[in-house]
């Protein structure tokens, strides 16, 4: 059976996230934000899935994920569910318990990222938050981001695998590889000094972009490009200084 996948088009953010392990796993899925409006994609495919094919238990927001009748939304339940049926969750459940723990941390933390730029609300524009939105992007680059990725660098050493949990790569290592990408492009000067101090961090990210799928999928045109309307946007202003 084949995925449909939902999400805003042009941007990659946390659907981004649903498309890494659908790419990792080799399974046949449908991007409808990357179809055109006729043909059920773009903004009305969104407003489809949210609004009267949801059925009874409607998403909030996307990304949303159907397999059939089964209607998905929240990422880090899309990608539980993924896990499950793609071997990218570990095998033991206690294992799989810390797999989705780490999975909702880094929701977390991409949250974060986003609120840096967007401090007072995404129903405002970032023009009309920007001193708020310097403040708090300060305290994420000096406070936030070291704390973090501390504790990520303590969970990638700690498993005394490559992967964050278990032998074999799952879907949180996605993640990762994502937030990491995300932020050196939306922080590159504030990244650059952060991982330095997060070396396991750094070979997990890289080895994830190693692996043979996702290495064709970053060269595709499937994969979309980070930018100024999404949940990672580099405005030099909220980077600090050198």
């Amino acid at each position: 059976m084949t995925y449909e996948l939902f999400y805003w088009p042009g941007l990659p953010g946390r659907g981004e996230c649903v498309r890494l392990a659908l790419e990792e796993a080799g399974v046949e899925y449908i991007d409808y934000a990357r179809l055109p409006e006729e043909k059920g994609g773009g903004v009305s495919g969104v407003t489809r899935i949210l609004g009267a094919e949801a059925g009874t238990r409607p998403s909030f927001a996307v990304p949303v994920l159907r397999d059939g009748s089964l209607v998905i939304g929240q990422t880090p339940a899309i990608l539980q569910y993924l896990g499950d049926r793609l071997g990218l969750a570990p095998r033991e459940p206690s294992d799989r318990l810390w797999c989705h723990q780490i999975q909702l941390t880094l929701g977390d933390f991409m949250d974060e990222i986003h609120d840096t730029h967007h401090p007072l609300g995404a129903s405002l524009y970032y023009a009309d938050q920007k001193p708020e939105a310097r403040k708090r992007a300060e305290v994420f680059r000096e406070v936030r981001l070291p704390k973090l990725l501390g504790w990520l660098e303590r969970v990638a050493v700690a498993s005394g695998s490559h992967w964050l949990v278990g032998d074999r790569v799952g879907y949180a290592d996605l993640t990762l590889f994502q937030c990491v990408e995300g932020l050196k492009y939306a922080f590159p000067k504030a990244a650059r000094r952060a991982l330095a101090e997060a070396p396991a961090v750094v070979t997990l990210a890289a080895r994830v972009a190693e692996r043979p799928n996702i290495a064709a999928y970053l060269v595709s045109d499937r994969r979309l490009a980070f930018n100024e309307d999404g949940l990672f946007r580099h405005y030099p202003e909220l980077d600090g200084e050198a």
